[in-house]
């Protein structure tokens, strides 16, 4: 299928980008992050979670590693151990960054920013309570933000959120529909990220986010198909893949996707989640896919010595090993079938 000039994408890689030179400031640290690796669990000990045959004997294999539960733990006592696990290794990711590259703790601390703010403007604009369950893993206080919707004070959050607020408010109101809260927020997330990412001068994390960002417009171009909506607006700027290409792959057909995105690092993984989605009604596999693609850029600071991209990594390679627990415990706790859950792993 002969692409427009509209859909011609000139990528400088084939797999992944640049993930930027060695900062020998940061070897120490590096070493750190290498010797903490080794202790990561291996893929056959996730795999064995994952097939084991119940909750029980899922929760035993994990009896000599960081995320030992004691006997007859509930649901409350897992997550308590997970929360805890994500703690600890977000507070060592603080630690390692030297004082002249905060910005960087700022930017992975403004991920629990917005996701307080989301839920706080669902409540407010839905007149419920602001409530405050909040993450106090962010750059904003959780007090704040109860103390921001009631008094309406938006000009004591730090710009970005500020001017997040301030638009996904204005976003709501035009139809009064929640969904452009999160599509606001999505928007102003990414721009936000993307700036700080070049103020710091870090191709590694921009080159990372410009992935996040493609990644996320894939999701949004297959989900927008499968409910059959009409929105066109609602991919985010700023990622290696025009725009224009995901509002035409809406218009295709699903086998048409993969040979669509040929030309770009994604074509597999689009063409194996628009598969599964057909085949099962279901977004596991493209969800399988972009996580996937993410990790095999993240492992591939492996070639650096000394920086900051094997720590970053390492916070969000952890992070998702945290979350895989989650799923792994969850699912055997609620009986789903070993077939879902191999198919959103592998």
């Amino acid at each position: 299928m002969p692409e427009t000039q509209s859909e011609k994408t000139i990528l400088g890689f084939f797999t992944y980008p640049s993930i930027g030179g060695d900062d020998w400031r940061y070897a120490f640290e590096t070493a750190q992050v290498r010797a903490l690796e080794m202790q990561m669990l291996t893929r056959a000990a996730i795999m064995d979670m994952a097939n084991a045959p119940d909750f029980a004997s899922a929760s035993a294999s994990l009896s000599a590693t960081e995320y030992t539960l004691g006997q007859g733990a509930g649901d409350a006592e897992t997550e308590t151990m997970l929360r805890q696990r994500r703690a600890a290794v977000r507070e060592q990711f603080a630690e390692w960054i030297l004082e002249s590259d905060r910005g960087l703790v700022e930017i992975f601390r403004s991920r629990d920013d917005f996701a307080n703010l989301r839920l706080a403007l669902r409540r407010t604009l839905t007149d419920r309570p602001v409530g405050s369950d909040y993450s106090d893993e962010g750059n904003v206080p959780p007090d704040l933000f109860e103390q921001v919707f009631e008094e309406e004070n938006y000009g004591a959050f730090p710009p970005y959120l500020r001017e997040a607020t301030e638009q996904a408010v204005l976003a709501y109101y035009q139809n009064k529909e929640i969904p452009q809260i999160d599509h606001t927020i999505d928007r102003v997330q990414s721009a936000y990220r993307l700036k700080a990412a070049r103020k710091l001068g870090s191709v590694f994390l921009l080159n990372l986010f410009k992935i996040q960002i493609d990644l996320t417009n894939t999701r949004t171009m297959l989900r927008l198909k499968f409910t059959e909506a009409e929105q066109r607006n609602v991919f985010l700027d700023g990622g290696f893949i025009e725009l224009e290409r995901f509002r035409h792959g809406l218009d295709m057909g699903y086998e048409s996707l993969g040979q669509l995105f040929f030309t770009t690092p994604y074509h597999r993984l689009i063409d194996v989640g628009a598969g599964y989605l057909v085949s099962n009604e279901s977004f596991l596999k493209i969800e399988q896919q972009c996580g996937e693609y993410v990790t095999g850029f993240l492992r591939s600071t492996v070639t650096i010595t000394a920086g900051t991209q094997p720590i970053i990594a390492y916070l969000l390679q952890k992070e998702q090993e945290i979350r895989t627990v989650r799923l792994i415990l969850t699912a055997k706790r609620n009986l789903l079938d070993t077939k879902l859950i191999l198919d959103r792993l592998t």
